[in-house]
């Protein structure tokens, strides 16, 4: 009994983190169920999960399935993938609508991350500011002209909606120093080379902060503009991660596919359940942001060439964008292979 006690406790983080995998992408593709619903186009079949049905029914003209693989889920369109004959198919809808019911996915997600962060703010009596209350005795970016009542705008360069982006404008900077954009006696004010000290974790470097910021009373109206400053830090931090890694500020090695995000799922439930909130609504918030990316294969990819449609006044011949989309999803795959052997050799050494 204790031995089956140890291998449940073990394994249930695992299974939250796979529901949580799956309860994200079945809301990406009930975005896209939606839209086409709403549009007027056929959908063949709405499944839950990859593999051998476990059940289906048909209601109206869509089957919908519960499959056993419970790594996924799809919305089958009539016409969406090839030519169709039938009126009410993807492919004859104009662009607009077609443009409509792909981006949808992406919408979806990008909704969830949105309301998990209402969720996780709505205890919260007080919501912490960007503008600096105090600093700490000895404080380095006081001597290097910061000063109290200064509410932070940028920092090099990047504008700050929280205190959620200020945290990763402060780190991997290397030589400790920074410049900044603040708003002094309603003015904008431009500071250059304030100065931190420094300290190193996991080969990364981060600015010590060595300030207090002001706190705000919660009011709907508070508590409404912080849901939004933090949903905009989460895209925010999303984005700039994405143009970090491709500018090399990150290495390949900060980089986790599907195996090291399920392990900090996993690790963030075994401390507590309210822990895997901030982390799905960043997920959430990162896959509606990725799957908007011109990348081929992915719902970014098919926007653009909708996108070359609607200004062109004539499609992409189909069997030239099915060539770039497949070209796409091998290079898409061979890439998250690289990156899922690399989060298992790192679990392994």
């Amino acid at each position: 009994m204790i031995e089956i006690l140890e291998i449940w406790n073990n394994v249930w983080p695992y299974l939250v983190a796979i529901l949580l995998f799956l309860v994200l992408i079945v809301i990406h593709e009930f975005g896209h169920f939606i839209a086409a619903k709403s549009l007027g186009v056929r959908v063949n079949e709405f499944a839950i999960g990859f593999g051998p049905k476990l059940f289906s029914k048909k209601w109206g003209e869509t089957k919908y399935a519960l499959n056993l693989i419970p790594l996924g889920g799809y919305c089958a369109m009539e016409g969406e993938d090839e030519g169709s004959t039938d009126t009410r198919a993807f492919c004859n809808k104009k662009a607009w609508r077609r443009f409509l019911i792909v981006v949808m996915g992406a919408v979806f997600n990008l909704l969830l991350g949105v309301i998990i962060v209402a969720i996780i703010l709505a205890p919260t009596d007080v919501f912490a500011t960007t503008k600096v209350a105090k600093f700490d005795e000895n404080s380095i970016s006081a001597n290097s002209g910061l000063m109290v009542g200064d509410e932070i705008l940028e920092v090099d360069g990047r504008t700050i909606f929280s205190t959620y982006d200020l945290s990763y404008a402060f780190t991997n900077v290397k030589d400790g120093k920074i410049d900044m954009v603040v708003e002094r006696d309603g003015q904008e004010v431009e500071l250059k080379n304030v100065e931190f000290a420094t300290q190193t974790y996991e080969g990364i470097d981060f600015l010590t902060v060595d300030f207090k910021v002001e706190p705000e009373e919660k009011t709907f109206g508070s508590y409404i503009k912080y849901t939004a400053k933090t949903s905009a830090s989460y895209c925010a931090v999303i984005w700039r991660s994405f143009i970090d890694l491709l500018s090399g500020k990150y290495g390949i090695s900060q980089v986790s596919g599907p195996v090291g995000v399920t392990v900090a799922i996993a690790d963030a439930a075994k401390q507590s359940l309210m822990n895997l909130l901030p982390l799905m609504a960043f997920i959430s918030i990162n896959l509606g942001i990725f799957n908007l990316l011109p990348i081929p294969a992915l719902d970014g990819g098919r926007l653009l060439f909708i996108l070359f449609e609607m200004i062109f006044r004539r499609p992409v011949p189909q069997k030239y964008e099915s060539w770039v989309h497949t070209a796409g999803f091998v290079l898409l795959i061979g890439f998250m292979l690289f990156i899922v052997a690399k989060d298992i050799l790192g679990l392994i050494f």
